[in-house]
């Protein structure tokens, strides 16, 4: 048995009507019999075994089975962002909404005829009312993944109202707590304690007060919103009660101090004057809803908060608002359970960590995660949950994935791929993300023969995008020409072999571009492809040379720039990509050569990549040098249907990251005699702010996205040091 099997134990609720206790009794050990059911076989999902987990939840009919299959579909379509998939998870998630909202009813109806409800944490039917808010969540994700801009506009529709739904939630069980007396700020002391030994977190009211606003909350007054208490949206000067209860620890020993052997420990809320777990979360109804509603609500405030700026300022229009360290509190405060929500807080944790923040560069350094900043990286406490992960689902490569990019990440790209070569799953869709992290891997120590294959086992794996693969082949098999070309031993039949397949798999790329859309529009990185390929093509005709030979600077050392490869990479591949960076790399004539050189977007995304790699062996004022020639450049060089359009924006942030780089380091301080350092430090952080500020501004370019993403997360870092420093209102 389960430790959530042993939660439904002796938890049928007493009944203050003699005559009502026995039936009462007898629907809540259904209810509970049937949530455990559920939940233990959809944990199944979270150890590499969905078909068993479809087996046996096609055994049951409540409204939490059809949760655990929509969620078994939700992780096959988000992994593997297929659309055939996409569409059967939304027809199971429309079903599991159907069947949740009657349960929910009913429960509200049964509920009028017994007594006692104010005893209880939350509403009746509060448990329906999750899954309801689950399954508009995952409708959204999968709405906003889809193909089609009427999909993408329902699903901001959706997110509105499973907010409203976790909000009523949190707020009824808020009130529950005062009336009991177990007010958020009695537990500081336990939450201080647990935060500065395991992730060093600051108490929430340190937190930016940013308010997640959806000013059109009307609807609340209907269905499963009115039963919940929803009394519009929050004031602005009350604490939003997902705040008050990231406060909360539910064991302030759980994540510091990881039990021996891999074992997962208790998961216990503070104790206080005499108060103890079953004081409070002693119901598996309730200890099922507070876990789903804070892994919910985590993930919805940190999915809002990574939204790039261009996007996120039209999503403020609306009422969407993210705030990204509540998002996080709240995700590692479900985490700590043995469920299913608290598995899929962890990953989601993880997935960020090791994902989002991975191609970040502006961010609180070791020292001051220790201290408190969420925002950060906190390497130990994230091994202790993957630690965990793992000793709850052995047989997962979901987590054995987690684990080598987490090697990864520490600079041990050799340690990260021997892990992932020997890495098996029966999930194709784990499958799938294990070899295309391989396959980037292989990009960045330049093994160039293993890029290639790694690549194109992503066609088979994946329908995510086969004009990236392709490409991502094709100049990989580049590399390989190139190499052959310039070898003292050439030898000219490898040469053509390789030059005959780069050109394939290049020409071959465009020919499967545009089947993937994203809300109406191409892939990002699709239309990337097209345009290099249509600007290599048009030099070809013009210079009259083949297509391999007219390619400029590295697209491979580009790519790995816009993947930021060059933060995973050790000193010595960093001296290689100086290496692959020379332009006498290219096989073109010394006079198209020069032509090409000429080139204004060519120059600067090599000097990009240069100064990339220059920042990360610690040249900073090389790098520095390198941006300075780019800003410098004409802005009108950029425009046209062939130009690479992304350097400007780009050398502004990387001109932002190594003004943090002095933010983070003091001693690189050229004049540490002259003025205040705390001056000194305000202006270098403001210096950031600017850099940042202006890229947040940038108009449209494609991939916009990608370089947008490191520019939000380094807004928040600014924002959360800011505000350590006295510098901005908390």
């Amino acid at each position: 048995m389960s430790r959530f099997g042993s939660w439904f134990r002796g938890s049928a609720p007493k009944s203050s009507a003699p005559s009502l206790a026995g039936s009462e009794a007898d629907l809540r050990a259904r209810e509970v019999a049937s949530m455990e059911h559920a939940m233990s076989s959809a944990a199944l999902i979270m150890n590499d075994d969905i078909d068993g987990a479809e087996e046996r939840l096609r055994k049951g009919d409540s409204a939490f089975h059809h949760l655990g299959m929509a969620v078994c579909i939700f992780m096959r379509s988000i992994l593997g962002f297929e659309k055939a998939i996409m569409v059967e998870a939304t027809n199971r998630l429309n079903a599991c909404e159907t069947s949740a909202w009657n349960e929910m009813k009913k429960a509200q109806k049964d509920a009028g005829t017994s007594n006692g409800a104010d005893a209880k944490m939350y509403p009746p039917g509060s448990e329906y009312a999750l899954v309801i808010a689950e399954t508009q969540l995952m409708s959204a994700i999968i709405g906003v993944l889809h193909e089609s801009l009427t999909e993408g506009i329902r699903s901001f529709y959706k997110l509105r109202k499973a907010y409203i739904t976790l909000d009523g939630i949190m707020q009824s069980e808020t009130e529950f707590l005062k009336r009991n007396g177990l007010r958020s700020d009695s537990f500081k002391a336990q939450i201080a304690s647990s935060s500065s030994s395991a992730s060093g977190g600051h108490s929430s009211d340190e937190a930016d007060d940013t308010d997640l606003e959806f000013v059109d909350a009307d609807e609340a007054h209907s269905g499963a919103q009115t039963s919940l208490n929803y009394e519009g949206h929050l004031s602005q000067n009350s604490k939003p009660p997902e705040k008050k209860l990231s406060q909360f620890s539910l064991d302030s020993k759980a994540t510091s101090n990881p039990p021996p052997n891999g074992e997962a420990a208790p998961m216990n809320p503070p104790s206080r004057s005499g108060l103890n777990n079953s004081d409070t979360f002693n119901d598996p109804v309730e200890i099922f809803v507070h876990s789903g509603v804070n892994m919910c609500f985590g993930v919805l405030l940190l999915i809002i908060s990574m939204v790039p700026p261009t996007f996120s300022r039209l999503l403020s229009i609306i009422g969407f608002k993210g705030d990204r360290e509540r998002g996080m509190r709240m995700l590692w405060q479900s985490s700590q359970f043995d469920n299913i929500n608290g598995a899929v807080a962890g990953l989601m944790l993880l997935g960020y960590y090791n994902g989002v923040l991975s191609v970040a560069d502006i961010l609180p350094s070791e020292d001051d995660v220790a201290k408190g900043a969420i925002v950060g990286y906190p390497r130990a406490r994230c091994s202790a949950l993957l630690d965990q992960m793992r000793s709850r689902y052995p047989d997962s490569g979901l987590w054995r994935f987690e684990q080598a990019r987490v090697l990864g990440n520490s600079k041990d790209l050799q340690g990260s791929l021997e892990i992932l070569k020997t890495n098996t799953s029966k999930m194709r869709q784990v499958s799938a993300l294990n070899n295309f992290e391989m396959s980037l891997n292989s990009m960045y120590i330049h093994n160039y023969p293993d890029m290639r294959d790694n690549f194109l086992r992503c066609v088979e794996l994946n329908d995510w995008s086969h004009a990236l693969y392709y490409y991502i082949a094709g100049i990989a098999e580049l590399e390989n020409y190139r190499n052959a070309f310039h070898s003292k031993e050439r030898d000219e039949s490898l040469v053509q072999l390789h030059k005959k397949k780069a050109d394939e798999l290049l020409r071959k790329a465009p020919t499967v571009a545009g089947k993937k859309r994203f809300l109406s529009r191409p892939l990002p990185f699709e239309q990337f492809v097209a345009r290099k390929l249509q600007k290599w093509e048009e030099r070809s005709k013009e210079m009259g040379l083949d297509l391999v030979d007219v390619i400029g600077v590295s697209p491979a050392e580009e790519m790995t720039y816009l993947w930021n490869g060059m933060k995973k990479m050790q000193v010595a591949e960093l001296q290689m990509s100086e290496k692959i960076l020379a332009w006498d790399r290219l096989t073109a004539p010394k006079a198209v050569r020069d032509k090409i050189k000429s080139e204004i977007d060519e120059q600067a995304v090599r000097d990009l990549c240069r100064a990339a790699v220059a920042r990360s062996l610690g040249r900073y004022d090389v790098a520095r040098e390198l941006l300075d020639t780019i800003l410098s450049m004409d802005k009108l060089a950029f425009k046209g249907p062939t130009k690479d359009d992304y350097p400007p924006p780009a050398a502004h942030y990387e001109m932002a990251a190594l003004a943090w780089v002095e933010v983070q380091k003091p001693e690189l301080r050229r004049d540490a005699n002259e003025g205040d350092e705390e001056d000194w430090l305000r202006e270098k952080t403001e210096e950031c702010q600017s850099w940042l500020d202006k890229v947040a501004k940038w108009e449209a370019f494609v991939l916009d996205a990608r370089i947008g993403m490191r520019v939000q997360t380094g807004l928040d870092t600014l924002r959360w040091y800011k505000r350590e420093h006295g510098w901005s209102a908390a």
